[in-house]
């Protein structure tokens, strides 16, 4: 927390000094961050939350030097960007935590069906007891009611609990990935959003070494899930050629995708796409738009068990 309390200190200190100059990425990384530090992150996602910090303060460094350079701009994205990232991993860690007390629940649940129906059990085969004299045929068709009826419960409880459990699976992945990149839930699966800028150098298709332990870090997750098939799509900002940045975007998608077989994931469940400029989700007139726009997406297939809520 001696740690948070300073990078805010810091933040004010520039925020008072220079807010008619800094820019706006700077000033939207500086609010996003104070969000994060005083809210849940600085309790549940402590390490994401210093991650942040670095960034802010490596931000606020540049800005000092040289309060004009692009440079202060992408490394204010770059420190807004961890600080939602710290601020999602707390969302998520307690989400988790509700579910978790959720499965308590129903297994509290489970047991006393599980009780009532031994109980309900036992006053049938006392009544098919008694019912013996007036009849076998009779007898036996209650028992073969009472047991079907014993079957589907059981089949359902069954069922309940693989679905908890799937959730649960989803759930931690989720929370992994979201300490690596952005994530989202949308109707076509979990998107995992990671900057171009921090897989590849400018203007090329080979990943950079720290773009590799990132991958790593990512590929791990996705092997607990490896019977989900993967879209990799690769995207642009505008600068350059319609055809340039197609290529751009095509040799990018195909680099993650080969890395991620390289690192034992089924060929045939993964495949990549290049965009190009045509699908950006900012305005390209700013540094931060287009920096939002050089990215590399990994879209997971839904467990089509688990709800999409």
């Amino acid at each position: 927390m001696k740690t948070y309390s300073i990078s805010i200190l810091v933040c004010a200190a520039f925020i008072a000094g220079c807010a008619a100059h800094a820019p706006r990425e700077l000033v939207n990384a500086r609010e996003v961050y104070r969000r994060a530090s005083t809210g849940p992150a600085a309790q549940v996602a402590p390490a994401e939350l210093h991650v942040a910090t670095q960034a802010l303060d490596k931000a606020e460094k540049s800005f000092k030097e040289d309060p004009d350079s692009y440079v202060t701009r992408d490394l204010a994205y770059i420190a807004q960007r961890r600080a939602e990232i710290a601020e999602a991993t707390a969302s998520i860690i307690f989400e988790q935590k509700g579910n978790t007390l959720a499965k308590k629940d129903y297994q509290e649940m489970q047991t006393k069906i599980v009780e009532q129906t031994k109980q309900d059990l036992t006053q049938t085969r006392t009544a098919l007891a008694e019912s013996e004299r007036s009849g076998e045929s009779s007898a036996a068709k209650l028992s073969v009611e009472q047991d079907a009826r014993i079957a589907s419960d059981q089949r359902a409880a069954t069922a309940q609990t693989d679905r908890i459990a799937a959730e649960n699976r989803a759930l931690a992945a989720q929370a992994a990935l979201a300490k690596l990149g952005e994530v989202k839930n949308e109707p076509r699966g979990i998107v995992v959003t990671l900057s171009g800028s921090l897989l590849f150098a400018s203007n090329v298709t080979t990943l950079l070494p720290a773009a590799m332990a990132r991958l790593d870090q990512v590929a791990e997750v996705l092997l607990n899930n490896s019977e989900r098939r993967l879209m990799i799509e690769g995207h642009t900002d505008s600068q350059g050629t319609n055809s340039h940045n197609l290529q751009l975007s095509q040799g990018r998608a195909d680099a993650v995708r080969s890395y991620f077989i390289q690192k034992h994931y089924r060929a045939n469940l993964i495949q990549a796409q290049g965009f190009g400029e045509t699908h950006p989700i900012a305005d390209n007139s700013s540094a931060e738009g287009r920096a939002n726009n050089r990215r590399v997406e990994i879209i997971i297939e839904r467990d089509p068990t688990v709800s999409s809520q």
